[in-house]
């Protein structure tokens, strides 16, 4: 379990950086748009994947420290 909720940390870290950076450098183009979504819905968006991918990671480091029995 510790391994999947590692590669869910890792890919929602990799989208949201991905969406952050495409609603950076959209605005910094002057667009308020990035084809049907607010610069802002994206940019939540990406921040909402990094919190997703720092909660996969935390999970996963608590899942290996469990003690077997």
């Amino acid at each position: 379990m510790p391994e999947v909720l590692l590669w869910i940390g890792r890919l929602a870290g990799a989208l949201g950086v991905l969406l952050s950076a495409a609603a950076v450098l959209a605005r910094l183009t002057g667009a308020y748009t990035l084809g049907s979504f607010q610069v802002t819905t994206l940019l939540q968006a990406g921040t909402a994947a990094m919190v997703l991918a720092c909660l996969g990671y935390i999970a996963s480091v608590a899942e290996g420290r469990s003690v077997s029995r």
